[in-house]
C-alpha cells in the first residue's frame, strides 16, 4: 500500500485554519475573562482586582489584533497591539495583582506601585512609537525579531519586575502558613505564575500555531485565579461564612468546639514547675501598643465600619491578652479611622496578628483603604479608671 501524501499547500492551509481558530477562541475567552474580572472588581473593589482586569483587557485587545494578523498577515499595528498586551501589560499586571493580593505591608505596596507605574508608562510609549524592522507572516511574531534594543530592554525590565513581585507574593503567603485561607492564596498565586510564564513565552518565542494555544491557557489561568480569589472565605471558628460577600450579617458567631483560636504559649515552664510548685519569679512583662490610622476611599466608610465592628467583637471574645482594642471615627475627617490596641506584651501582639479573624480583616481592607499609617508604642507609664477596660472591652 502506498502512504497517503498531503500536498504542502493543503498542509499549510490546515495549519493556518487551526491558528486562526485558536486565536479567535483565545481572544473570545480573553473578552469573557475581562467581563468576569470586571464583575469581580465591582463586587470587591481593590488594587489586585483592578490589576488583573487591566491584564485581561490588555491580552484580550492583543489577541483580537492577532486575529487580524493571522488572517491577513501581521503588520505594525497588529504587531504592536499584540506585544503591548502579551509581553508588557499581561505579565506585569498579573504579577502586580498577585503582589497586592498577598502582601500587606503598606510600604511594600507603595514601592511596588512606583515601579509598576514607571515600567508601564515608559515601555508603553516606546512600544507604541519605536521603529519596527523585518518582514511579517501570518504566525505569531516573536518580539525580539522586530523591535530594536531599547524596547527589548524595557520589556525585559518589566518582566523582571513581574518575576520579583511573584516571588515576594509567594514568600509572603508562605510565611503566614498554608492552613485555611493560606491554601487558597497559594492556589491563586500558582495560577497567576502559570499565566505569567505562558504569556512571557509567547511574547518571546511566538511559537506559531502553539502561540494562541498557550495564550488560551494563560487567559484561562488568570480567569481561574480571579474566580478563586472571589470565593467567600470561611471562618474556622464558625459553620457559617465569616464576613459574607455583602457585609450583611454581623451577628455573634457560634464557636466551633473543634477549633481553637491561637492560644498563648506557656512561658517560664519546665519540669521544675511540676515537681516543686512555683517557678522562679519572671521579670514583669511590658505592655505593647499600636495605633493604626486608616485613610478611606470615597464612599467606603460604612463598609469599613462594619468590618471593624466585626473584628472588635471577635477580639473581645477570643483574645484575653489583647487588653484593649477599639476603633474610632474622626468627626473632623470623615475619611479617617483610628484603631488602637494594647497588648499584654510582645507575644500577645504576635498572637493577635496571627488570629484568623484579624488576617481576614486585613485582607478585606484593600477595597476600602487607600493609605495606612502604623505607630507602635511601648508603655512607659499610665493611669486609668478601673472601669475603662471593662467599658471598652466587654467580655
Amino acid at each position: 500500500m502506498h502512504g497517503v501524501h498531503i500536498h504542502p499547500l493543503a498542509c499549510s492551509i490546515i495549519v493556518e485554519m487551526v491558528t486562526v481558530g485558536l486565536t479567535f477562541i483565545s481572544a473570545l475567552v480573553g473578552w469573557s475573562a475581562t467581563a468576569a474580572l470586571t464583575a469581580y472588581a465591582q463586587r470587591r473593589p481593590g488594587v489586585a482586582a483592578i490589576a488583573w482586569l487591566v491584564a485581561a483587557l490588555g491580552m484580550a485587545v492583543g489577541l483580537s489584533a492577532a486575529v487580524f494578523g493571522v488572517l491577513f498577515d501581521f503588520g505594525e499595528p497588529t504587531f504592536r497591539l499584540l506585544h503591548i498586551g502579551v509581553s508588557l501589560l499581561g505579565p506585569l499586571f498579573m504579577a502586580w495583582g498577585a503582589f497586592e493580593y498577598a502582601v500587606r505591608s503598606p510600604n511594600g505596596r507603595f514601592t511596588s506601585r512606583l515601579f509598576v507605574t514607571a515600567l508601564t508608562i515608559v515601555p508603553l510609549v516606546v512600544l507604541s512609537v519605536d521603529r519596527i524592522s523585518g518582514r511579517f507572516a501570518d504566525a505569531f511574531p516573536p518580539m525580539g525579531e522586530h523591535y530594536d534594543l531599547i524596547p527589548r530592554v524595557l520589556v525585559n525590565g518589566a518582566q523582571g519586575l513581574a518575576a520579583v513581585l511573584l516571588v515576594l507574593a509567594i514568600v509572603a503567603v508562605a510565611r503566614r502558613g498554608t492552613r485555611g485561607p493560606g491554601t487558597t492564596d497559594l492556589a491563586v498565586l500558582g495560577l497567576l505564575v502559570l499565566a505569567t510564564i505562558l504569556s512571557v513565552v509567547v511574547g518571546r518565542a511566538g511559537l506559531g500555531a502553539f502561540g494562541p494555544l498557550l495564550m488560551l491557557g494563560a487567559i484561562s489561568s488568570l480567569w481561574g485565579a480571579g474566580a478563586l480569589a472571589a470565593r467567600p472565605r470561611r471562618d474556622p471558628y464558625d459553620e457559617d461564612d465569616y464576613y459574607d460577600d455583602d457585609y450583611d450579617d454581623y451577628d455573634e458567631l457560634d464557636e466551633d468546639p473543634q477549633e481553637e483560636p491561637v492560644r498563648r504559649k506557656r512561658r517560664n515552664a519546665d519540669t521544675y514547675d511540676d515537681l516543686y510548685g512555683d517557678a522562679p519569679a519572671a521579670p514583669p512583662s511590658k505592655l505593647r501598643g499600636v495605633i493604626t490610622i486608616y485613610t478611606l476611599a470615597d464612599g467606603q466608610g460604612g463598609g469599613f465600619d462594619q468590618l471593624s465592628n466585626a473584628v472588635v467583637a471577635e477580639v473581645s471574645k477570643r483574645e484575653p491578652d489583647t487588653l484593649l482594642f477599639a476603633a474610632h471615627t474622626v468627626p473632623s475627617a470623615p475619611l479617617q479611622r483610628i484603631v488602637y490596641a494594647i497588648y499584654r506584651d510582645e507575644l500577645a501582639q504576635e498572637e493577635h496578628e496571627q488570629q484568623p479573624h484579624v488576617m481576614e480583616f486585613t485582607r478585606r481592607l484593600a477595597g476600602h483603604v487607600v493609605a495606612t499609617n502604623v505607630i507602635e508604642l511601648s508603655l512607659s507609664g499610665a493611669s486609668a479608671n478601673d472601669g475603662l477596660a471593662a467599658m471598652l472591652m466587654p467580655r
